[in-house]
C-alpha cells in the first residue's frame, strides 16, 4: 500500500486551508500549510508586479522547497502528509507575471530544486467563479489581498484551468479531484463537507492508498 501525500490546490480564495485542515482532522494526515503572511514581498507585488514579481516567487519557491524537503522523514515513517498547496502553482504564478528572461531563470531553479521532492499521489483541484473568489477574499480581511485586481483573478483562474488540464494529460498516474466551489460550501454546509471527504476516501481506497 502506498502511504497518502495528497495536495489541495486551486486559485487565492479557494479554501485550500480549511478542506486541508479538515482532511487532516478526519483522517488523521499529518497537515502541511504553505507559508503566505511571512512573505515580506508579498504586499509590494500586489502594488506593483512586474518590479516585485521575481522576489516575491524566489520567495514562495525557496520556503516550499524547504517545506517539502523537510516531509520526506514523515513519509518515510508511513505517515500520511495533506498540504494545501502543490508546488506547481509557482509555475502558474511565475509564468503569468515574470518576464520571458527572468522566467527562463526561474524554470531552470525550479527544476533542479523539484527534481528529487516528494510526489504527491492526490491532487485535489478547488476551483469557483472569480465572483465567488473575490468575495472570501474581501471577507477573510488579509491587507495585502486587498490589492487583488479583479482582471488578475481572471487570468490566475483561467491559468489554473489550463495547468491542471495539462498537468492530467501529462500525469494520468495521480487522480485529481475536482471540487466547484461554487456549488459545495465544505465549511459552512457539514452536507457538503461529507461528500468531498467520502469522494476523497473513495478515491484512496480505489488507489490503494491508505494511510
Amino acid at each position: 500500500m502506498t502511504v497518502p501525500f495528497v495536495t489541495v490546490e486551486g486559485p487565492i480564495g479557494v479554501g485550500k486551508t480549511s478542506l486541508s485542515s479538515m482532511i487532516a482532522d478526519t483522517f488523521q494526515y499529518h497537515l502541511l500549510k504553505e507559508i503566505v503572511d511571512e512573505n515580506p514581498f508579498l504586499g509590494k507585488f500586489y502594488d506593483n508586479i512586474e518590479e516585485w514579481s521575481f522576489q516575491t516567487e524566489m520567495f514562495f519557491l525557496c520556503n516550499r522547497y524547504k517545506q517539502l524537503t523537510d516531509i520526506h522523514a514523515i513519509l518515510d515513517q508511513q505517515r500520511a502528509v495533506v498540504a494545501d498547496y502543490h508546488i506547481f502553482k509557482n509555475l502558474i504564478f511565475a509564468k503569468r507575471t515574470l518576464q520571458a528572461s527572468e522566467y527562463d531563470k526561474y524554470d531552470a531553479i525550479y527544476n533542479i530544486l523539484t527534481a528529487d521532492m516528494p510526489v504527491p499521489n492526490v491532487v485535489i483541484y478547488l476551483h469557483a467563479s472569480v465572483d465567488t473568489l473575490m468575495s472570501r477574499i474581501a471577507m477573510r480581511g488579509r491587507e495585502f489581498e486587498r490589492l487583488i485586481a479583479r482582471d488578475y483573478m481572471e487570468q490566475l483562474v483561467s491559468d489554473y484551468h489550463i495547468f491542471i488540464e495539462r498537468f492530467e494529460q501529462q500525469h494520468p498516474e495521480i487522480p485529481v479531484i475536482r471540487i466547484n466551489g461554487d456549488d459545495f460550501d465544505f465549511v459552512k454546509n457539514p452536507d457538503d463537507l461529507q461528500k468531498v471527504l467520502a469522494t476523497i476516501s473513495d478515491t484512496l481506497m480505489k488507489r490503494s492508498i491508505i494511510g
